[in-house]
């Protein structure tokens, strides 16, 4: 009797024990062990779409951050809270106006991934990313779904603003910069889209083709280097297609790789959807079904029932969201002030933005230009500019500052009839769509930008006759969901080709300058019709400050120091990716059981291998209208005293900068690389370094200096299935762009190599482009 009274308090007690567990750093393993099948399955999706379905295993269904994309659920017998996910990568993306509180939300409208990158500025990309971080931090959420870091394959992939670059390098130091500097703030990130990602449309469902070579040098690489040197929280696994596979459900992608040759510790969530493979997602190592469903976890409870699923892959997933969830503020009980910073950042913004600005074109010093006098700005964009692209890239900013005001506020005075003209078209086409006229092509989260209206060419020589010059912008803008498109998009319409003509017509004939601004979100045609204006300031989408920042270099406040992350082509059939790319759009479907696959739609071929951006261009001595790394600058820059070292089969290098102008400025050196003739086919030379100097004053000098190891060197053979680097001499080049080499310099490379694993192989062998 006493033997059993024993036993049964020793149960109660531990019944008792169970009941009182709560998670905590330090017990995660034995949170595992208690929760049951149902509360894991619960745990491995989202909380639904938006951060209010708080599931069935927490008592509160509490809207935790109105307008978050999402959540990951919280079981309130162990402790475990909700954690609250939200868009970005351009600011945080909440609701700013809530029904019954009369504060607003709104967050910094910063500028876009390209913008970013074109700084080439690794710490003021940090910084600045940090103030995103503390906004995201005092905002109540846990983690930005950003930054996007898909490449540049083609320039009208929709979502090209938010991704920084056609180099690897560049893209995933920017990167890299981005993730440290918003996760000092004790918040994460999700780096996306990982990977293949390079188109919108049928991003749901469109195989990327592609060579493993292409793949681990050029889609793999940006990702790799944020990896390893700046360790995101998390990874968002894309929902395309790679060689055939959902890189969802692909275990060589998200365990191979991602984890067993990178080290990735984090957690991997899906992009927002539910496929139904959501037991081999888990097999995979994809951790976390985003923004989730009863019926992923309903397909988890089933297959480790029937023992399609072991219990092991299930435990390991959980206890890796379990070890993400202890990291975040929620988990930590931060009281979130929902006060930001908004008007420092704004501050921040603006002088980041013009930094990553990029003059293209500065014929007989047309810029700077004086403040004061009478300006003639001609375009609809200049009066509503363009701040950042569509989608969930769309931050809801308290205002966006526009060109036009910026002008102004640098004492500028407008052609006021101009500004009526553009005003009162904006009016009837508001009253048009109040009629029900709609905005023509869908748009995501956002609003598209009205088509360019013609001035009659009077008109313009009227305005010729009143005004000390004129200003010309010219606007685009994209996002997700959809592409971009050749005809009208990457090319000009035949009215701002019009405008453009008679604009430059009428004021060089009046001995007057043009300056044209590109508020744009990707890469245009330029080679046409940039012999006409003056000058052309590749202003981009560069946050809610663009008005402001575009001022600033017009007079000079700022001096450029912005240089291209990809290639401007002399024309769009130039770029080899061009021929496997849906570049007039998606075609009308086909119906039926026997619907055939449709080529660039359901599957895209990457015959253009390594051949992308400057890569091909340089190698196949083609001509570009301008070459990656290109910007000019208020002053000029000598290069001097260049020094390279081996060492352990890589480089340490250093360049001599000194500003031989008359203003103060900065310059960023580019190292590229040609390796030793023989063995693997190799691009003319490859981005391997950069760096960039302080504002340096006139006659100032500075040292920089750079080194790549000899893993960076590397190119991936696919035959050995082995990172290589060849022995013999390898070329460093100090250069200002891709094409304007200023000094070179060379050292003794030595053979080593990198073996891995056979993974992420295409169907078939794909016949790629070869450039020699």
């Amino acid at each position: 009797m006493k033997k059993s009274f024993v036993t049964l308090l020793a149960l109660a007690c531990a019944i008792s024990a169970s009941a009182q567990l709560k998670l905590t750093e330090d017990n995660i393993d034995r949170i595992v062990s208690e929760m049951t099948l149902e509360e894991k399955a619960t745990l491995i999706a989202g909380g639904g779409w938006g951060s209010m379905n708080a599931g069935s295993l927490t008592a509160s269904s509490t809207v935790l951050v109105p307008g978050a994309a999402g959540t990951t659920q919280g079981i309130d017998r162990l402790g475990i809270p909700r954690t609250v996910l939200s868009d970005g990568p351009a600011g945080l993306r909440i609701e700013p106006v809530r029904q019954g509180d009369s504060q607003t939300y709104y967050c910094t409208g910063y500028p876009v991934g390209t913008v970013l990158a074109c700084t080439w500025n690794v710490p003021l990309v940090e910084e600045l990313l940090a103030t995103m971080g503390q906004e995201i931090h005092e905002y109540g959420v846990d983690v930005l779904l950003a930054p996007g870091m898909n490449l540049h394959r083609n320039p009208l992939c929709g979502r090209n603003f938010e991704y920084f670059s056609e180099d690897p390098l560049l893209s995933g130091k920017i990167g890299a910069a981005y993730v440290r500097g918003v996760q000092s703030q004790g918040v994460g990130v999700s780096i996306k889209h990982f990977a293949g990602n390079n188109q919108e449309i049928n991003r749901m469902e469109d195989d990327a083709r592609v060579s493993v070579r292409a793949l681990r040098e050029l889609y793999l690489k940006n990702f790799e280097i944020a990896v390893r040197e700046a360790k995101p929280w998390t990874v968002m696994s894309s929902y395309n297609r790679i060689n055939g596979k959902y890189t969802q459900q692909n275990p060589d992608l998200l365990t191979g790789i991602l984890r067993d040759e990178w080290g990735f510790d984090g957690i991997v969530m899906t992009d927002w959807g539910n496929k139904a493979g959501t037991v081999d997602a888990v097999k995979a190592g994809n951790d976390l079904m985003e923004p989730g469903a009863a019926t992923e976890s309903q397909r988890v409870i089933a297959a480790v029932n029937d023992g399609t699923l072991d219990i092991a892959d299930l435990d390991r997933n959980v206890k890796r969201i379990l070890q993400y969830i202890v990291k975040t503020p929620r988990f930590k009980g931060y009281a979130y002030s929902n006060k930001p910073d908004l008007e420092g950042h704004g501050k921040l913004v603006r002088e980041a933005a013009a930094e990553g600005m990029v003059l293209l074109k500065n014929e007989s010093d047309a810029l700077p230009m004086e403040a004061g006098g009478n300006i003639a700005l001609f375009g609809l964009n200049a009066y509503k500019s363009i701040a950042g692209g569509t989608g969930s890239g769309n931050v809801n900013k308290a205002y966006v500052r526009n060109i036009s005001e910026g002008l102004e506020a640098a004492g500028f005075t407008l052609d006021q009839r101009l500004t009526d003209f553009y005003a009162k078209y904006r009016d009837f086409v508001a009253s048009e769509r109040a009629l029900g006229a709609g905005q023509g092509r869908n748009v995501l989260l956002g609003e598209a930008v009205l088509p360019e209206i013609a001035v009659n060419a009077q008109a313009v020589r009227a305005t010729a006759q009143r005004n000390a010059a004129a200003i010309v912008v010219i606007g685009r803008n994209a996002g997700e969901g959809d592409d971009r498109r050749l005809a009208d998009d990457f090319n000009l319409t035949a009215i701002e080709t019009q405008l453009l003509s008679d604009v430059c017509a009428a004021y060089h004939a009046a001995g007057k300058k043009v300056i044209v601004v590109l508020n744009i979100g990707g890469v245009i045609e330029t080679a046409s019709w940039k012999d006409q204006p003056d000058a052309i300031l590749l202003a981009w989408t560069p946050g809610q400050e663009v008005g402001h920042s575009v001022a600033d270099i017009i007079t000079g406040k700022s001096n450029p120091s912005g240089k291209l992350s990809m290639t401007f082509p002399v024309s769009y059939l130039d770029i080899p990716s061009s021929a496997n790319f849906p570049y007039n759009g998606q075609p009308a479907r086909q119906r039926g059981a026997q619907r055939q696959a449709v080529k660039d739609i359901d599957y895209t071929i990457y015959e253009e291998g390594i051949w992308v951006g400057y890569r091909y261009f340089n190698t196949a001595k083609k001509d570009v209208s301008y070459p990656f790394g290109y910007g000019l600058s208020y002053t000029t820059f000598e290069y001097s005293k260049p020094k390279v070292s081996a060492k352990n089969g890589g480089f340490t290098a250093s360049i001599v900068v000194t500003n031989t102008g008359r203003t103060a400025g900065k310059e960023t050196v580019e190292l590229y690389v040609s390796a030793p003739e023989g063995g693997l086919i190799k691009p003319e030379s490859e981005l391997k370094a950069f760096a960039k100097t302080r504002l340096l004053q006139p006659g100032e000098s500075q040292t920089l200096t750079f080194q790549a190891d000899a893993y960076t060197l590397a190119s991936f053979n696919e035959e050995a299935s082995q990172w290589q680097t060849a022995a013999g001499t390898y070329t460093v080049k100090f250069a200002a762009s891709a094409t304007d080499v200023r000094t070179t310099s060379t050292f003794k490379g030595k053979a080593k190599s990198w073996p891995v694993k056979r993974l992420m192989l295409p169907e078939s062998p794909i016949e790629e482009l070869v450039v020699k």
